[in-house]
């Protein structure tokens, strides 16, 4: 048996999922997406090696909660492109996982949960429908790249500022009217980028942050 099990089902027209995939607990990557999938057995939570899971590009509209059962999951969870509304409390125990893609859904509220996934490092929910961030976010001490674009974020929590190895952070195509002065504070951002975002007036700490270096694209 391979030391990397790979399953890539990538558009292979599927529409379900098939039962003996539920029987390959050696699995430690499982690409299924483009496949029409509208649900997702509990018994994914049954395929404990998982580092990778690709369900991205499919209509699904809710996950189950045994997602969180898949601890082993360290390197990605592609979620994007699908009919997401919220997702499950479980995946906060998913405390390894290191990049989560939930972009392109239909998410309004910020889960919460995601604050608990200690490991981060990138975080991308573009093309959602967030009205705001929770304080919570400041908790991902580990997150190097937040990406924000197309949402209807107003402003951001004051604890922005709190995440010290956060590189990026993309605000593009938000109806900003206010942003913290805590994002200056940021010790390794590299870049802000605030395209298309009309509703802003400049603050002045923008300009020290370009000073010390960082892109500010406006």
């Amino acid at each position: 048996m391979s030391s990397d099990p790979v399953l890539n089902l990538w558009k292979n027209g599927l529409g379900s999922i098939p039962a003996a995939i539920w029987e390959r607990v050696d699995l430690e990557v499982l690409i299924l997406a483009g496949n029409e999938l509208t649900e997702i057995s509990e018994q994914l939570g049954r395929l404990g090696s998982l580092r990778t899971l690709d369900l991205g590009h499919n209509k699904l509209t809710k996950l189950p909660e045994s997602i969180g059962d898949l601890v082993g999951l360290s390197k990605f969870l592609y979620l994007h492109d699908n009919r997401l509304s919220k997702l499950p409390l479980s995946i906060g125990r998913l405390e390894k996982l290191r990049y989560l893609n939930v972009s392109e859904n239909s998410l309004s509220e910020f889960p919460k949960s995601l604050c608990n996934l200690s490991s981060l490092i990138e975080l991308r929910l573009t093309d959602n429908r967030l009205k705001t961030l929770p304080d919570c976010v400041g908790r991902l001490k580990n997150l190097r790249e937040l990406h924000l674009r197309n949402n209807q974020l107003t402003t951001l929590p004051d604890t922005i500022g709190k995440i010290p190895e956060l590189r990026q952070l993309d605000l593009r195509g938000n109806p900003l009217e206010s942003l913290p002065a805590t994002i200056a504070e940021i010790p390794k951002l590299e870049k802000l980028d605030l395209r298309w975002v009309n509703s802003l007036s400049s603050p002045p700490w923008l300009d020290s942050l370009e000073a010390r270096g960082c892109l500010v694209y406006r």
